[in-house]
């Protein structure tokens, strides 16, 4: 039987563990394009679906939308739309946040939104033989692709401070192509010290890449990854425009990393999807990285919110995970959190989901000082220790 040599991207996935069979469908799904990673981050990204007139506090949104003077940015844009790209906007992008992140700015490629280079990431560097490893619970979409891949998922349960188990999580697949650290955490809103995430980064082995979710950073002032991706070739930071910068319909991601990472990400499809963003979302983006003084006045509003939010149930004997440094919090009932969720939904107001690790716990989203007051009123009525 005639066999046919195989080609240098398919030696490379034979190398890294797939079988001919395997091969063949890999192969098969990448050649039209990165659809099947577009597939995968976006049934990972689907939240419920909104319920009419009900407060929406389940999906991390932020309360309100982009601010001010990035939204007028993005309707300048709207007016020459007739342009793929009417002045440099990716480029202005770039210099804006390499000098807000201080990283160069030929590190950093802008995508429409986080789920798909996270997606990539996984496909490019894991593979049955090079598994992937995560924190549980954590934000899910790579298990996911990885379940797609055929790639081992191996998930470390978090330190009692609800940070990322670096050490823990070495040790559990010492051989891993893709270790995963979201901080702060989705959906405890935990972070990890940035010294536990330099360690991995220099334990690590030296051919597996180190992924940092960076996609709720911007609700705190804690040390960054920026740095580790300005520096090292295989570090890959994720970052969104979705959450503190209200432009989750708008999708505007980021990733920071050494160019021959993303020219490894970017086989699949050319860089085509990087390349035709909106620009209405690059414009409002490029305002938005540089609003220090709303930044923090968002920022400072969120966690007044949230911390009134936690107090309140708190009071009540309801018991609040510690330490949330984001726009969630995960609120243990010591019941079913679907029938609590189910509770709440008849007095108007929606809740996050459970993950299953904890079926008991609901994450809770941070919304407007009045969607709080709702959340809480509401879970006064329903509430029976």
């Amino acid at each position: 039987m005639e066999t046919t040599t195989p080609t240098e991207f398919e030696q490379e996935l034979l190398d890294r563990g797939y079988s001919r069979r395997q091969l063949a469908k890999v192969t098969a799904l990448l050649g039209a394009g990165a659809v099947a990673m577009r597939t995968v981050g976006a049934a990972a990204q689907q939240a419920a679906k909104p319920v009419e007139g009900a407060v929406r506090i389940g999906a991390n949104e932020c309360w309100t939308g982009p601010f001010p003077v990035a939204a007028e940015a993005a309707f300048k844009l709207v007016t020459e739309g007739n342009r793929y790209e009417p002045d440099n906007e990716h480029e202005k992008l770039f210099a804006a946040v390499a000098q807000v992140e201080g990283i160069p700015a030929d590190r950093i490629v802008a995508w429409p939104g986080s789920s798909d280079p996270l997606s990539r990431v996984a496909v490019a560097f894991a593979s049955p033989t090079k598994g992937i490893v995560t924190a549980d619970p954590t934000y899910e979409a790579i298990w996911r692709t990885g379940a797609w891949l055929g790639a081992k998922v191996t998930k470390v349960p978090l330190t009692k401070d609800n940070a990322h188990d670096v050490k823990a999580m070495l040790a559990a697949d010492p051989n891993a192509g893709v270790y995963y650290i979201c901080s702060p955490n989705n959906p405890t809103g935990t972070i990890t010290p940035i010294g536990d995430i330099e360690w991995l980064a220099a334990n690590k082995p030296k051919d597996s890449v180190l992924v940092v979710d960076e996609a709720y950073i911007h609700w705190t002032d804690t040390p960054r990854a920026a740095k580790l991706a300005a520096t090292r070739d295989d570090v890959l930071v994720l970052r969104t425009f979705s959450k503190l910068f209200g432009m989750a319909g708008m999708r505007l991601g980021l990733t920071f990393a050494a160019p021959s990472l993303m020219e490894k990400m970017m086989r699949y499809d050319g860089g085509q999807v990087t390349a035709m963003l909106p620009m209405t979302a690059v414009a409002c983006g490029t305002v938005s990285v540089a609003q220090a003084d709303l930044i923090k006045a968002r920022q400072a509003e969120m966690a007044a919110n949230r911390d009134k939010a936690i107090a309140h149930l708190t009071k009540k004997g309801i018991k609040v995970l510690p330490g949330s440094m984001a726009n969630m919090f995960m609120v243990d009932w010591g019941k079913p959190a679907k029938d609590m969720q189910a509770a709440l939904l008849t007095q108007k107001v929606q809740i996050g989901r459970n993950w299953p690790i904890w079926p008991n716990v609901s994450r809770i989203s941070v919304g407007s000082a009045s969607e709080m007051d709702a959340f809480c009123k509401a879970v006064d009525a329903v509430w029976k220790a």
